[in-house]
Parts: structure tokens; C-alpha cells; sequence
């Protein structure tokens, strides 16, 4: 199932604008200064103790602090960092591999099936169910496999690893004031890359853009419904306009750019969520 389920999704969601993981961590930038990245587990231990210095000096709690000096170097991890290849496939090649004729035929049941949830989220968001249950397929085969990889180890790793270190360290942050919050836990488990949930979130993206959708006063990507509402709050903020098409070269599609900078993703999502919404 993992073929075509894809967390690879982080990898290619590093073309997101920086300006989405901000997240109001003014300053940031002085944690990469002071805390050292590696390309072995070697260092990360003492990396640890220097980015938990900078997170408390940022309003970092005990309960976040703790939880990141808990924290392993994910070898698991780095080896799929450094091993994803299926963006480099031809669309008909990367389509087949990801099973995309499977996620449209189940996605149509899926749509019959929630159809009061998909009409109150377009309602609210603008974003009709079909590219919505594309994303939901490619990441987790519909929740059936979110991963087993330690978020906040993951994310530690990624953070600390020389390899993108800018990109992964807002999303450390955002992870340990998730768990300061109680939203996060330091066993929480999720994909390869630190996404959680059933749409695959990174930590700083839960902050900017996860919002409750079932009612219940709390987010939860685990959640179905707060999942899909928030990948919807997801591509509104990325500008989607309700009611405008989401194919290649429509003003919609900009949208699916953010949230995956790999082209042949993009498309797949786009084509996907056209046989989902019946065009």
C-alpha cells in the first residue's frame, strides 16, 4: 500500500513559501546560528541541548523542552529523505505507482459516503471535495496508513540534519509548542517526514492552518473531519477561489502548487479530483 499512498509528501512540500512557516517565530533565524547541524548521529545529542537553550529563550515550556531532549536520531527517517524517487517518474508512470485510478473510484464513494461533511467544508472553504479527497487518498490511503515514525524524533532529525536545516527547524518549533499546548504528544506518530494525520500535516502548518471541523472544540488531525477542513483552510489560504477551476492552468491550481511543489503530484491531484467531482 505504501507505493501509492505517498508521505513522500514533505519532501516536495519544501517548495512551501517560508512565509507559511513564520508562524510568529520572530528571530528564528539565530537558532540555526547557535545550534550546529550534522550529517550523522554523531552530533545530534549536543545539537539538542543547543536548540533547547534557543527554544526556551523563545517561550518554549518544560512540557516541550522535555519532550525534545526524549527525542532519538531517526535513521529511518534520513533514509527516506535521501531515497524518494518517485518524482522523477513520467505522470503516467507516477499516477500507476501511487494506484491513482484506485483513489478515484474509491474516492467517489468516499464522496457519496461524507456528503454532508464535503458540502458543509465547500460551504465554508470553497474548495469542492474532489481535490480534497485526491489529497486524502495520495497521503494515507484515506487514513488507513498514517505512519509509524515518531513525529517529534522525525522532525528533531530533519531539523538538525544539514540537508535543510532552515526549513525543518520552524517546524521543531512549532512541534514543541504544539506539545506545550497539549496538542501534540511526545509519542505521537506519524510519517517519515514529521506529517501527521490523515492529510499529512507538518507541526507549523497545524498552527497556521488546522482548524476544528467535526465540533468538538479541539484539532485533530486524526480526525477525518478536522483533517479535510483543514487541508481545505489549507488551499483558501493559498488562494483558492470558490467556484474556479483547479486544473493546470486555472486560477485554482496555484493552490495544489502550495501544497506540493512536485509536478507531477500536482497534476496527479488535479486529474484525481477531476474523476472524483464527476468531470
Amino acid at each position: 500500500m505504501r507505493g501509492w499512498i505517498g508521505s513522500a509528501g514533505a519532501l516536495a512540500k519544501c517548495g512551501l513559501a517560508v512565509g507559511a512557516l513564520a508562524l510568529g517565530l520572530a528571530g528564528f533565524g539565530s537558532v540555526a546560528e547557535a545550534a550546529q547541524c550534522g550529517t550523522s548521529a554523531a552530533g545530534f545529542d549536543t545539537w539538542k541541548r543547543q536548540f533547547a537553550a534557543e527554544a526556551q529563550q523563545r517561550g518554549i515550556g518544560s512540557r516541550g523542552i522535555q519532550a525534545l531532549m526524549g527525542t532519538q536520531y531517526a535513521y529511518g527517517t534520513i533514509k527516506a529523505d535521501r531515497g524518494q524517487h518517485s518524482f522523477k517518474l513520467s505522470l503516467d508512470q507516477f499516477m500507476a505507482k501511487r494506484g491513482a485510478a484506485t483513489i478515484a473510484a474509491q474516492g467517489r464513494s468516499k464522496k457519496a459516503q461524507n456528503a454532508q461533511l464535503f458540502a458543509a467544508i465547500e460551504q465554508r472553504y470553497g474548495v469542492p471535495a474532489g481535490p480534497l479527497i485526491a489529497i486524502w487518498g495520495m497521503e494515507t490511503a484515506f487514513g488507513n496508513y498514517m505512519g509509524n515514525q515518531n513525529t517529534l524524533s522525525a522532525v528533531a532529525t530533519l531539523a538538525y540534519d544539514c540537508r535543510r536545516p532552515e526549513f525543518f527547524q520552524p517546524h521543531l518549533m512549532a512541534a514543541l509548542q504544539l506539545v506545550d499546548r497539549g496538542s501534540l504528544t511526545a509519542s505521537q506518530r506519524g510519517a517519515m517526514h514529521g506529517e501527521v494525520g490523515h492529510t499529512q500535516f507538518l507541526p507549523a502548518n497545524i498552527i497556521r492552518y488546522g482548524v476544528d471541523g467535526n465540533g468538538d472544540g479541539r484539532v485533530d488531525l486524526n480526525d477525518r473531519a478536522d483533517a479535510l477542513a483543514s487541508t481545505a483552510n489549507f488551499l483558501r489560504g493559498h488562494g483558492w477561489r470558490p467556484g474556479a477551476g483547479y486544473q493546470p492552468g486555472q486560477p485554482n491550481y496555484a493552490a495544489i502548487q502550495g501544497w506540493n511543489a512536485a509536478s507531477v503530484y500536482q497534476q496527479t491531484i488535479a486529474i484525481v479530483g477531476r474523476q472524483i467531482d464527476g468531470g
